[in-house]
């Protein structure tokens, strides 16, 4: 499993280091994203339902984690 820590990021968007991520990511790899930046984490929710890609959310106060398994390359 991969696992990209995105909390606290401010030198650029949160995005950045999950789409690297799931770019890096082999087929069948499994992805946890974790956030804590409420519009980026809606952003990449969006993403992964255009892309066909289930996911699975999980909140814990302000943190907020999208776990998901890479299917295919992009």
């Amino acid at each position: 499993m991969i696992t990209v820590d995105t909390r606290g990021t401010t030198a650029y968007s949160p995005l950045i280091p999950a789409i690297k991520a799931i770019c890096g990511a082999s087929p069948g790899e499994t992805i946890e994203i974790i956030m804590d930046h409420a519009d980026a984490f809606q952003d990449l929710k969006e993403y992964l339902s255009e892309q066909g890609i289930g996911f699975r959310e999980i909140y814990d106060g302000e943190q907020m984690t999208l776990e998901f398994t890479i299917n295919e390359k992009f």
